[in-house]
């Protein structure tokens, strides 16, 4: 009858539906932990089924690297699971240091893809070499994070320096450096260089047409060269949360167009979508869980609501979305 129609349900429900019915465990306790009051020792627990013998991470972690290999990539995946529970301290990351130590070029930074003695399935966009350089790709994000959480190893202080040198010479780059270099920046502990070093590098984003301000008009931009067609970068994809330095780049009101279109790009199924290309089943089917968990954090981190979780659910997971239920 008319009148009887129950309301939508709510982003935060259609999404926990989707991460029932297509998540890794690791991001279903995840989910868990962060919106449905779930414990972090579930989340560490599912996390330490990817971690080595050597003290790295492996077995597609980071689902564009397959196989057991520990791999920065993983190692950096690792470290925000870790950072985000408050557990990135310890004799894990003492090890994981030292595998850290390890895999380290000459100048004491971290490759993009450690070479294997057996190949393994890596995405095209992550060139294999037998002597690999260092990449502000995979050194920002690690070194940021472990900065952030206090963390003093050998290792650290050459690394700190690689990165500090890549950011403040900068002249070209592409979006997902610009990320690892944001990543770096808001952990560093040197506030004041890290300020100077993200305002210079946000000036060259937007000279460079490196971020999409306004999404209604993305056509007009052309994807980094490499990338897949439509695979652009926002504002909240560099600033995902209102404390990062990268904030500052964009005006209120380029920020809630940016948030606006993220929250916009919640899909039927009540997952986000995936932008770059599709290279193996696997790994885009692992990728959508993970790019739903950020979506729905970085939206709660600008104050936007996601309404609440669906109720338990009898059975197995079903494809119609739950109806709405009490707030967490």
């Amino acid at each position: 009858m008319p009148g009887d129609e129950s309301p939508p349900p709510a982003p935060l429900a259609r999404a926990e539906q989707f991460i029932w019915l297509t998540a890794r465990v690791l991001e279903q306790r995840r989910f868990a932990f962060h919106f449905l009051g779930g414990d972090a020792d579930a989340v560490d627990a599912a996390l330490g089924a990817y971690l080595g013998d050597d003290g790295g991470y492996g077995h597609a972690l980071d689902p564009d690297l397959r196989g057991p290999l520990s791999q920065p990539l993983h190692t950096a995946h690792a470290l925000r699971v870790l950072d985000s529970l408050g557990r990135c301290a310890g004799q894990r990351i003492e090890r994981l240091c030292r595998h850290l130590t390890g895999l380290s070029t000459p100048e004491g930074a971290l490759p993009l893809v450690r070479p294997a003695p057996r190949d393994h399935p890596v995405a095209p966009y992550h060139p294999v070499r037998d002597d690999p350089p260092g990449e502000l790709l995979t050194t920002g994000p690690v070194v940021g994070v472990l900065h952030r959480n206090r963390i003093w190893h050998a290792w650290l202080f050459r690394a700190t320096d690689f990165c500090w040198e890549r950011i403040e010479t900068l002249r070209h780059s592409h979006p997902y450096e610009v990320q690892s270099a944001v990543a770096f920046l808001d952990g560093a502990p040197d506030r004041a260089r890290a300020a100077a070093a993200a305002d210079r590098l946000g000036r060259l984003v937007r000279e460079r047409h490196l971020v999409v301000l306004d999404p209604g008009r993305r056509e007009e931009y052309a994807p980094a060269p490499g990338y897949a067609p439509g695979e652009l970068l926002f504002p909240h994809d560099y600033a995902r949360r209102p404390e990062s330095l990268a904030r500052s780049w964009f005006t209120d009101e380029e920020m809630r167009r940016s948030l606006d279109f993220l929250a916009a790009e919640q899909q039927p199924d009540g997952g986000w979508p995936v932008r770059r290309r599709a290279w193996a089943p696997g790994s885009s089917l692992e990728r959508r869980p993970i790019a739903t968990l950020e979506a729905l954090l970085t939206l709660r981190a600008y104050g936007r609501p996601v309404g609440a979780a669906g109720p338990p659910a009898a059975g197995p997971p079903t494809v119609s979305p739950p109806a709405p239920g009490r707030p967490r």
